[in-house]
């Protein structure tokens, strides 16, 4: 019999040191803001935890066999794609590999491509190397945010350059099609580019009708052009475990992104342990999880946009809304929306200042109330 999930149950984060808790603390503040969710793991993954700390070492540790098996298969399963174990580094975590990426693929001065309106660690990594941030302009297609891929049809480069994408897009929530994918790889295949893919939100997809499509499985040309970044821990909250992968085909840009231990961390022993069992027993807690999210989901879109002022579009996947807030006039939309008692993220951080990001991944009565606070701080407004 299948075990059924309560994603409904409130669980008391105080005193477990949460960032996202944290930084309301002690204030009647909703934190709806940094990408967590508030949803118990799979326990299984907990069990894996328990049983790895009863052993009484804790040094340094290799990425077990049994866990680059499940990758392999799972890459296959899911995509068709097939491949090779030598391929995957392991990482102690995606925004760290953003740098890394830029640190290994670049010299001071050089430009790095990157999607104008998309969260902060990419705007902020190629200027950790010196290098020059070209952001691609955004476009709308059926109410869908994605790169504008005329723009960088037409910008001229030189062989290597680097490109950094979001597939699914944060923010936004974009699902790119296969069609998308194939014309961004035609590009970056004629440009000879390097391409960095983070697909961390891969698995959480809202829409039964739709589907991931890692862009270096449509064929062996693309894949020698690209670094793609996966981890287990938007899909199954274990952020705070530091575990992450890249699947590398090509062994020039594989030797660049080995982890290096005097600039970037060993992969953390437990993340490695909550990892292999979130792969191996996490599918069908997250097939629950994502039919929850995307009733959060429906419910927060069709009470955003009764509210006078605000729009929320279509959310493909993630568990994060994106919402237009520029018909409001605000000075400081994230200290009027903290003032309502709802803390989100500012449109600012993301490249776009008439935009909120707000975290649904939490029980729905946490959404209704946010829903509530928002709706009076606006009516009274208006």
């Amino acid at each position: 019999m299948t075990e059924v999930f309560d994603f409904d149950r409130e669980i008391d984060r105080s005193g477990s040191h949460s960032a996202k808790w944290e930084k309301y603390r002690n204030r009647d503040i909703l934190p709806m803001w940094v990408a967590d969710t508030d949803f118990a793991v799979a326990p299984e993954i907990q069990q894996a935890l328990h049983k790895r700390a009863d052993h009484p070492v804790f040094g340094y540790t290799e990425t077990p066999a049994h866990l680059i098996e499940l990758l392999v298969a799972r890459m296959q399963r899911l995509y068709n794609w097939t491949v090779d174990p030598e391929w995957l580094v392991s990482l102690p975590g995606i925004v760290g590999a953003l740098y890394l990426a830029c640190r290994a693929n670049g010299k001071a001065g050089d430009p790095v491509y990157l999607p104008a309106v998309i969260y902060p660690p990419f705007a902020k990594a190629p200027g950790f190397n010196a290098m020059v941030n070209q952001p691609i302009p955004m476009c709308h297609r059926e109410q869908r945010m994605i790169i504008d891929m005329d723009w960088l049809e037409q910008q001229p480069r030189r062989p290597g350059e680097l490109l950094l994408f979001c597939n699914p897009q944060n923010p936004g929530a974009s699902v790119y099609r296969k069609e998308e994918l194939q014309r961004l790889a035609d590009i970056v295949e004629r440009q000879a580019l390097t391409l960095v893919s983070d697909e961390i939100h891969c698995d959480l997809i809202l829409d039964r009708d739709k589907s991931h499509i890692p862009i270096a499985s449509l064929g062996p040309s693309i894949e020698q052009h690209s670094i793609t970044l996966m981890a287990p821990s938007k899909t199954f909250n274990l952020a705070g475990l530091g575990c992450a992968f890249a699947i590398i085909p090509n062994p020039r840009l594989r030797r660049g992104m080995k982890v290096n231990p005097y600039i970037v961390p060993h992969v953390n022993l437990m993340g490695l342990a909550a990892a292999e069992a979130a792969y191996e027993f996490g599918d069908e807690w997250n097939r629950q999880q994502c039919e929850y999210l995307a009733a959060n989901r429906d419910y927060l879109i069709d009470a955003i946009n009764r509210i006078p002022g605000l729009q929320l579009g279509p959310i493909e996947a993630t568990y994060l809304a994106w919402i237009d807030v520029s018909a409001l006039g605000l000075e400081d939309p994230m200290k009027f929306f903290e003032n309502a008692g709802v803390g989100m993220s500012p449109g600012r951080d993301f490249g776009d200042v008439n935009y909120m990001r707000l975290n649904f991944g939490c029980p729905r009565q946490r959404v209704e109330q946010a829903v509530e606070r928002i709706r009076k701080a606006v009516e009274a407004l208006v």
